[in-house]
């Protein structure tokens, strides 16, 4: 390999020959124009000949040009693609804002899932109940729990969610009928409604205005397992909780609800790697038996 001509030669050569123009050239490569007539220049001189013929404001391959083209663009065509197959793989960052509940409980094991396939993919979990990280840039995306509008956002949903009471195992013996939590502690959520439970129920009983009332699910949910009231949840985040047998359902009745979504500015769709993950999350939320992946968009 003693005759190699100067390396970085050669891209200017190949673009100048494809693009018929050492202006379009620089271009092409953000070099100037004197740059790539300096390059070329410098080539040709280690050949010993001229590779383009100079006419006014055009230029045309000689002979030799063009033998040497079809080599030099088989040389630089191998070399891209050998470095494309050894290069490390870009990691692709993604910020998501989940409820705290939910992220405990659902999300962590499905992203850990997901990076198994996908290790280039870098996630950065974050909690929050409002849409201020979402709409302040601070998160890519987010899984929150609301109605079906999401104004400025795109949404896909995840679970449709029932709504019912739980309780420790010891607090649910002492309650026989949905009547009787006239005498219990009733542990509140905002975003969850004790009213609507009891028109399922068959109760006729307001929305409670006292008791200990949580922003946190996990929080009220810990609650009921030490036995400090009676919590109305949601099934996705009660399931673990009844399957280990922390917590019960004391009564069978149960009631339509809100629902999970995850929620993205629209700009998300630039991002391949970002859709890829909300769909298959997507996917994992009907996989798990819950609601349908319908995507609602802004009006």
């Amino acid at each position: 390999m003693r005759d190699l001509p100067p390396l970085h030669t050669l891209p200017a050569f190949e673009a100048a020959a494809r693009l018929g123009s050492f202006q379009a050239a620089a271009e092409a490569l953000s070099l100037t124009p004197s740059a790539v007539s300096h390059r070329i220049r410098l080539l040709e001189d280690h050949l010993g000949q001229p590779l383009f013929e100079r006419r006014h404001r055009a230029i045309a391959l000689t002979a030799a040009g063009q033998r040497y083209l079809a080599v030099a663009r088989e040389a630089l065509l191998r070399l891209d693609e050998a470095s494309a197959a050894l290069r490390v793989p870009a990691r692709s960052r993604l910020r998501i804002s989940v409820a705290p509940a939910l992220g405990s409980k659902w999300l962590v094991a499905r992203v850990a899932e997901y990076q198994e396939t996908h290790p280039d993919t870098e996630f950065s979990l974050g909690t929050a109940t409002s849409l201020a990280p979402l709409l302040a840039g601070e998160a890519d995306l987010g899984l929150r729990y609301g109605e079906e509008e999401w104004p400025g956002l795109l949404a896909w949903k995840l679970f449709e969610e029932r709504l019912f009471p739980v309780c420790s195992p010891a607090l649910a013996a002492g309650l026989k009928t949905p009547a009787d939590l006239d005498r219990a502690r009733l542990l509140r959520h905002p975003l969850l409604s004790w009213q609507r439970w009891f028109a399922a129920a068959g109760v006729t009983h307001p929305e409670p205005a006292e008791g200990p009332r949580y922003e946190d699910a996990l929080l009220m949910l810990e609650a009921a397992v030490a036995g400090h009231g009676v919590a109305l949840m949601v099934d996705t985040l009660a399931a673990p909780y009844l399957a280990e047998g922390r917590l019960v359902r004391p009564f069978p009745q149960d009631c339509p609800d809100r629902s999970f979504y995850v929620v993205a500015p629209p700009n998300i769709e630039e991002r391949r790697g970002a859709m890829d993950f909300i769909r298959w999350l997507v996917r994992s939320a009907r996989n798990d038996g819950a609601g349908a992946g319908t995507e609602v968009r802004p009006e």
